[in-house]
């Protein structure tokens, strides 16, 4: 899939704000029938999303369902088979078999979000449930109250388990949860760019002005983009399988598939950049 630095999101109930998540930086827009909705709205917020996506948009539309053991996923889920959403962010996840049937039902990708201890016990055997499943992250401000933590950086062992059941499973590297204290944009790039150094890549987001700074984060410096496609360059002209660079720096396969991985991104930055 392409490279999603950003994903925004947008309560279903008040899709009047849709198209100016559209016009802004974000990467990809998730419509929220969760969290961000009250029950007495559910229904009216699930139609206005099967509406909307009867419209031609020009970032991708994922949607956060309710979860599946709640009065509402399963209508979601109903609702949402066969439209053209890119995909569906599904909650709470556990279970294997019900991610498996999430994507079998609505025949569309499934981002699964784990949220509790037994979901990230189980965190492979979910990446791994389907094929249709795209994206593996976690759900932090749920998992830290399972686990009873009042420090963010406890969660740095369950950060690390999904970074790599979500590898192991052959997915993308997983996006980070939203920064809930949108009034600390520090600590919102702080966080983003550790986690970003331990290989995670891009960030849902809760507001606008969250939306530069993990874009920023998330987008290849120039200059190391310049340094691994020399290194590239220089395979080919050396025809060796590893070498010494001029810096005395030992190159070899596991570098130059870190700097194939970093040409990629660019360039597929680089073009949504030209296309928009």
């Amino acid at each position: 899939m392409e490279p999603i630095r950003s994903w925004l999101y947008v309560p279903a109930h008040r899709i009047d704000l849709l198209g100016k998540a559209m016009a802004g930086q974000a990467d990809a827009v998730v419509l929220d029938l969760e969290d961000a909705v009250p029950a007495d709205a559910k229904r009216l917020a699930r139609d206005q999303v099967t509406d909307a996506l009867t419209e031609h948009w020009p970032k991708p539309i994922w949607v956060r369902v309710n979860s599946l053991e709640s009065p509402w996923g399963e209508a979601d889920l109903t609702a949402l088979a066969g439209t053209s959403a890119a995909g569906l962010r599904l909650p709470k996840v556990e279970d294997p078999n019900l991610v498996r049937a999430a994507v079998l039902e609505s025949g569309l990708a499934v981002h699964a979000i784990i949220e509790s201890a037994l979901g990230v016990e189980n965190a492979y055997r979910i990446a791994t449930a389907h094929s249709g499943v795209a994206l593996l992250s976690l759900g932090e401000a749920d998992l830290m109250a399972d686990l009873r933590l009042s420090d963010i950086g406890a969660l740095d062992w369950a950060r690390q388990r999904i970074v790599n059941a979500a590898r192991a499973a052959g997915l993308v590297s997983p996006p980070l949860a939203a920064w809930t204290d949108v009034a600390d944009v520090d600590g919102l790039a702080a966080d983003t760019l550790a986690a970003g150094r331990r290989g995670f890549f891009g960030r849902s987001v809760l507001h606008p002005k969250q939306v530069d700074v993990v874009n920023r984060i998330f987008t290849p410096d120039p200059d190391e983009v310049a340094a691994a496609l020399a290194r590239l360059t220089d395979q080919v002209g050396r025809g060796a399988a590893a070498w010494l660079d001029d810096q005395g720096r030992f190159v070899d396969a596991a570098l130059l598939a870190n700097a194939r991985w970093l040409v990629d991104l660019a360039d597929a930055l680089a073009r949504r950049e030209a296309g928009a």
